[in-house]
């Protein structure tokens, strides 16, 4: 999906468009039940298994937890019961895929027409590549924080609907206005780390396990392996601040709490463990979320740009410039 450093010109950015786009739209298809679960988990701020009681009383504890008021109904509408909020993903999930998978390219074309021969002197020239990668993948995390508001109204759905009942989003918005943006600080402390390790993960499997000079021409196979290495390092490095975040999005719009004051009772009421609940789930289920949207992004731009540069539709968004 990066840039490569001996093509005739990177990517377009329709193609980009087209393939961080898709990503993201099967990944919300196949993947928001999921999303929901680990959610709605790491809300979760008592013990679902309690030493001493017999496994099945943990388990219906889970099913309180994961399935709220549809606990005790059917398999159907327990299933249905975990897409509330769908089209606040919707909306966000495709938008940040495109922000994210086809916006760290740009980056990081930036920092290797400027900044290359300084990342290749503090690092070394392979090492140098993939830290610039990284570094590209922060900064677009960072720059996230702007999509905030879709991901707080996400969440909220998700975990706390009683937030919404007698009024409408619009209404919402109106009300909130920037409360929309709480834990916006969190939120790209929690970015900027974890970005930095997908796509910094992602480029050290390429460069330093396959050998390759040239991203594109990574096979399925060497994308997937790259999006794994990338994703548990990501979810793991980001996992306490997530943790935190989503405390802070999933509150009642009227009763709001800050991250410091959150961080304490987690300290004194759960212990350190607490900064990695959802951690399990996450890397076992939201981690494929996260590889098969990456894998797919990755595996797309090149196809879509092939596919528009043989019509003679690359010159849209194209940067045309060649890149050591």
């Amino acid at each position: 999906m990066s840039p490569p450093s001996s093509s005739k010109h990177s990517e377009s950015g329709v193609a980009r468009l087209c393939g961080s786009g898709t990503s993201g739209f099967l990944e919300l298809m196949i993947f928001h039940p999921i999303d929901t679960v680990a959610k709605r988990l790491m809300s979760n701020q008592t013990r679902l298994f309690v030493p001493g009681s017999p496994m099945s009383v943990g388990m219906a504890n889970a099913n309180k937890v994961i399935f709220k008021d549809a606990a005790n109904a059917a398999f159907l509408k327990k299933y249905a019961s975990l897409f509330p909020g769908l089209g606040f993903a919707a909306g966000y999930k495709i938008m940040q895929r495109i922000y994210k998978f086809g916006g760290q390219p740009f980056v990081n074309e930036f920092l290797n027409r400027n900044y290359k021969s300084k990342f290749d002197n503090v690092f070394g020239e392979k090492t140098g590549k993939t830290i610039m990668h990284a570094t590209a993948g922060s900064f677009v995390g960072i720059g996230e924080i702007a999509l905030l508001p879709l991901d707080v109204l996400k969440i909220k759905r998700q975990t706390n609907p009683e937030a919404f009942r007698g009024r409408g989003v619009m209404k919402i918005v109106a009300d909130e206005g920037m409360g929309l943006y709480r834990g916006a600080l969190w939120t790209a402390g929690r970015n900027a780390p974890g970005s930095f390790a997908l796509f910094g993960g992602s480029a050290f499997v390429k460069e330093w396990i396959f050998g390759l000079e040239d991203y594109n021409k990574a096979t399925f196979f060497q994308n997937f392996c790259a999006s794994i290495g990338g994703s548990i390092a990501s979810i793991t490095v980001a996992a306490p601040l997530d943790v935190v975040k989503t405390r802070i999005q999933n509150r009642n719009f009227d009763n709001p709490e800050g991250g410091i004051s959150i961080i304490k009772k987690m300290v004194r009421n759960e212990g350190m463990g607490a900064f990695f609940k959802g951690l399990l789930p996450k890397i076992l289920v939201v981690g494929p979320k996260l590889v098969f949207s990456f894998t797919i992004a990755q595996q797309l731009i090149p196809i879509f740009h092939q596919k528009f540069e043989d019509a003679g539709l690359t010159n849209i968004g194209n940067t045309k410039k060649n890149i050591a």
